[in-house]
């Protein structure tokens, strides 16, 4: 027997049959997904560019202040050295120290525009509500640098500068070559400019729901072991004492990094 419908009664469709909508927060961007591999290229090309007149701009604008800066970094030690003073061995030394001051100089300056240019390198990839992440993106970027670079100055650099005068004897003296020892300073100084990266890292990991506290704090003896790797492998020397001083504030940004991810990850920001 055949059951015959209601007159004006409208058929249902099953539930299953329903298409869902999609979440444009959740999708990326359409026009990412349809750039060719060469689009991307020209793409990281035009963020390259842009990223290098930056540090150009930067240069001139520091390479007038470079016997300024040149002071500010190395006239605090020579106290160390028993001459009072740097040597330098090739004709040309002195100058390009200054070409490279103010090169460094012009980095620091032109860094939130380098990491501008990362994120925009990399947002059209992301989905909607990860975009919003840009200003605190640069924002964490520029600070925790400029903080590495300042504890490189003030703490690190030096310490280590003391530790290698204090091998001066009687019959061996420290005259070290300014070429060498600038070489240093920039190696600590980038070095701990990255490791201070550590907490914009978990932020942006946190906020994208990959990184959790809870799986922070269980790794944490494999973390401290990697950190202590680290800090072996971007000191200059093999004195405990700086490995130590290294690693001491990369533990303390772990620690700031699982508070970071407990405040602003996605688990939270659901709750």
């Amino acid at each position: 027997m055949a059951l015959v419908p209601f007159p004006g009664a409208t058929p249902t469709q099953p539930e299953t049959h329903r298409a869902s909508r999609p979440d444009p927060d959740r999708e990326p961007e359409a026009s990412a997904g349809k750039m060719s591999f060469l689009e991307h290229l020209d793409e990281l090309r035009t963020r390259l560019i842009v990223s290098a007149a930056a540090v150009v701009v930067g240069f001139l604008i520091a390479f007038p202040f470079a016997q300024r800066l040149w002071a500010f970094v190395l006239v605090p030690l020579t106290s160390a050295v028993p001459s009072g003073s740097f040597i330098f061995t090739q004709p040309a030394e002195g100058f390009l120290l200054q070409i490279k001051t103010a090169a460094l100089a012009g980095l620091m300056l032109s860094s939130p525009v380098i990491l501008i240019q990362i994120w925009l390198f990399i947002a059209p990839g992301l989905y909607a509500h990860e975009k919003k992440f840009a200003i605190p993106f640069v924002f964490l970027a520029t600070t925790f640098f400029v903080a590495g670079a300042a504890f490189s100055h003030y703490v690190l650099f030096p310490w280590a500068w003391t530790f290698f005068a204090s091998f001066s004897t009687d019959y061996l003296e420290f005259l070290p070559s300014i070429g060498p020892a600038f070489a240093l300073y920039v190696r600590l100084l980038l070095a701990c400019g990255l490791v201070f990266q550590m907490p914009t890292v978990v932020f942006f990991l946190a906020r994208i729901g990959l990184a959790t506290p809870g799986f922070l704090i269980r790794n944490t003896k494999y973390a401290i072991l990697i950190i202590f790797i680290l800090a072996a492998v971007l000191t200059p020397d093999a004195n405990p004492v700086t490995q130590a001083m290294m690693a001491a504030p990369m533990i303390a940004l772990y620690g700031l990094s699982i508070l970071i991810a407990w405040a602003f990850g996605r688990a939270r920001e659901t709750e």
